[in-house]
């Protein structure tokens, strides 16, 4: 009888999105900043996306290459366009199912990326390790259900944890100190203890984001051990490639850690954290695995040219 008498006092329909500032001038800067950013995001995601299906690219990392491209630039659009338009109007409101979209699509895709970043380093690790075997292992079934995997993955994160929020009991307050709609803020508006809806949090999202960044950790230390003792020439490129990797594990999975797995404070960070990756890593894509990548920047030159020179003949 309590909790539904908690529930039938929910009498939010909509949050308020407190964003990363208030100041005006600030607002318009940064409204042009996280434009050009997004619009770059989408457009370089896109070319790798199209470019992973040409000929010379038709191998099991660019396959994976391909969907972390396109996990990343959802990602960037679950909640960057709703931010860019809110830094322009003076109500930064969203419906409340608006915000539990946001919440689901961000733990889905995710979930997803993690997953797949874990995919593409065992992927590297084959291929260095194991040479003579990389066509055998990696054939495209193996590819197929890696990617399978992880937005299967994705998808029991995000439904795991959901339902313990979006039945709480909202009667306000409802402003989310964010710029956009997570778990840990949106659960501390509840009108009632959360205490186990934050163990929740933890024990899904605290442990999907560590044990991931392990696997990646002991997975890339093992790879550069494996160059370092059997391959003396292509060092360099190899270091270099893997370096780019690390540092964009280390860029994504940074703030996720902090934000999920120290969910009971109340960090004024979390709101500048989460647009590292929600709008900085998915952009790290396209300069990472193009301006180091020959195969790739060659790909992209082909696709450039074909398209520039359909548009002389329209």
């Amino acid at each position: 009888m309590e909790s539904v008498k908690l529930l039938n006092q929910s009498q939010v329909s909509e949050f308020i999105l407190m964003g990363l500032t208030s100041l005006q001038d600030i607002e318009l800067l940064l409204f042009a900043l996280f434009s050009v950013i997004y619009l770059a995001t989408v457009l370089g995601n896109l070319f790798i996306i199209v470019s992973v299906f040409t000929p010379n690219l038709n191998t099991p990392m660019y396959f994976l290459l391909g969907n972390l491209s396109f996990v990343d630039m959802t990602l960037a659009s679950f909640a960057t366009p709703k931010m860019i338009v809110n830094l322009v109007k003076n109500q930064k409101t969203i419906s409340f199912a608006g915000c539990f979209t946001q919440i689901f699509l961000l733990h889905l895709l995710g979930g997803a990326e993690m997953i797949l970043l874990v995919s593409m380093a065992f992927d590297r690790y084959v291929a260095i390790c194991k040479p003579l075997h990389y066509m055998i292992i990696m054939n495209k079934k193996v590819c197929v259900l890696l990617v399978a995997t992880s937005w299967l993955s994705g998808l029991l994160h995000a439904a795991l944890q959901l339902p313990f929020v979006v039945n709480l009991p909202f009667c306000g307050p409802n402003m989310v100190d964010s710029i956009f709609c997570d778990l840990p803020l949106v659960s501390k508006l509840a009108c009632t203890d959360t205490y186990l809806v934050q163990i929740v949090i933890i024990a899904n999202s605290g442990m999907i984001s560590m044990s991931s960044f392990l696997i990646l950790l002991i997975s890339y230390s093992f790879i550069l051990i494996t160059i370092r003792s059997h391959y003396s020439t292509g060092q360099s490129k190899a270091r270099s490639t893997l370096t780019a990797h690390i540092t964009v594990v280390m860029i994504f999975f940074g703030p996720c850690i902090f934000i999920y797995v120290w969910p009971f404070s109340n960090h004024s960070l979390d709101k500048f954290l989460a647009v590292f990756y929600t709008i900085v890593t998915p952009i790290l894509n396209p300069i990472i695995y193009t301006l180091q990548n020959k195969e790739m920047k060659t790909a992209m030159r082909k696709l450039w040219r074909v398209f520039v020179n359909s548009r002389k003949y329209t």
